[in-house]
């Protein structure tokens, strides 16, 4: 009797893994049919990238990228009259569409300098 008991529950076990596969790929086709494939319009992407492939190799060009790009946003202004503040300009730098490549690219070359040269980068801070 065992062995006719088994053979019955595992019947029923392959039923269940059976409904339970085709609803596993039913989902799966929806899941499909309601995430559509997005074509943007990017026509700066290809600065971005040549920006984001800069590859730092020598400290000079490192040094030259420290230089040149400044740590933080210039435009940000605090005006002041007699002690008194009368208006903040915010940092206008977010607005560039290169603002997180040129910052990454910064930072890269930081990093070249401290890591690769073994020089002290807080004079570029």
């Amino acid at each position: 009797m065992n062995h006719s008991n088994a053979t019955a529950a595992s019947a029923q076990v392959e039923q269940f893994v059976w409904i339970t596969t085709e609803t596993a790929l039913d989902l799966t086709t929806s899941s499909q049919q309601v995430t559509p494939r997005i074509n943007r319009f990017a026509p700066l992407q290809p600065i971005r990238q040549w920006l984001d492939n800069i590859a730092i190799h020598d400290a000079g060009t490192a040094r030259t990228f420290c230089q040149i790009i400044p740590g933080r946003c210039p435009f940000e202004r605090t005006i002041k009259l007699f002690d008194r503040t009368l208006f903040s300009i915010p940092p206008l730098c977010k607005l560039n569409p290169f603002y997180e490549q040129v910052v990454a690219l910064r930072f890269r070359s930081l990093c070249y300098l401290a890591d690769e040269c073994g020089e002290d980068v807080s004079r570029y801070c």
